[in-house]
């Protein structure tokens, strides 16, 4: 579902300008002898994996702070609205800088910056009802701080979509797009997920 809205502004800055120099698991089948499970590595044990129709309870959640890489999945608590709240798998599979022309429709509140589009795919592990519900999702420098600017919206290389409405069982998924902006001559690192209990002040970061 696309956003109409528009909005852009600077974090953490009084000035005019929008820019300023702020600093910035698996499906389960008959029962059959397998050997011992293999160690698992530290990126596995972060990024826990659903089972099929099997539920995944927010006890299996990614650690607060832990870091990622592009590719790898995480398992969260998600809270929406008021009435929604389950536990979803997000997974970020590009961060890529966009071409500044993207951002023609901002007009000239859009100066001076590049757009970085976060692509991610959501599924509902947890099996409850999270229909229509968005996830929101930050970039981050190369030195894992605030790119120094906030957008929402979308671009046509960048369409921001929220879960339909099938959305409430184990395994459903949407992908989307998330939309965000660097400096000109800025990169940008990894992508954050900030939201819910633990994640505000210690986020799961996918390092680029």
């Amino acid at each position: 579902m696309k956003s109409h809205r528009i909005a852009l502004f600077a974090t953490g800055c009084a000035a005019v300008l929008l820019l300023s120099a702020c600093g910035g698991k698996e499906e389960g089948g008959s029962p059959a002898p397998s050997p011992a499970p293999a160690p698992t590595s530290s990126a596995a044990e972060s990024s826990p994996a659903t089972s099929g129709t099997v539920p995944v309870s927010n006890a299996d959640a990614t650690a607060p702070g832990s870091e990622l890489k592009v590719g790898e999945r995480a398992v969260v608590p998600f809270k929406y609205g008021n009435d929604k709240s389950g536990t979803i798998a997000i997974t970020v599979k590009a961060i890529e800088l966009g071409a500044k022309e993207d951002l023609a429709a901002y007009g000239d509140k859009a100066k001076g910056m590049t757009p970085v589009y976060i692509r991610l795919s959501v599924e509902n592990v947890g099996g409850t009802d999270l229909t229509y519900s968005s996830v929101r999702l930050r970039a981050v420098g190369t030195d894992g701080k605030s790119t120094g600017v906030i957008i929402t919206g979308e671009t046509p290389k960048c369409q921001s979509e929220t879960a339909k409405k099938d959305f409430k069982t184990v395994g459903a998924t949407f992908e989307t797009c998330a939309l965000q902006a660097v400096k000109d001559g800025d990169e940008v690192g990894g992508a954050t997920f900030g939201d819910g209990d633990g994640y505000k002040d210690k986020p799961i970061t996918w390092k680029k």
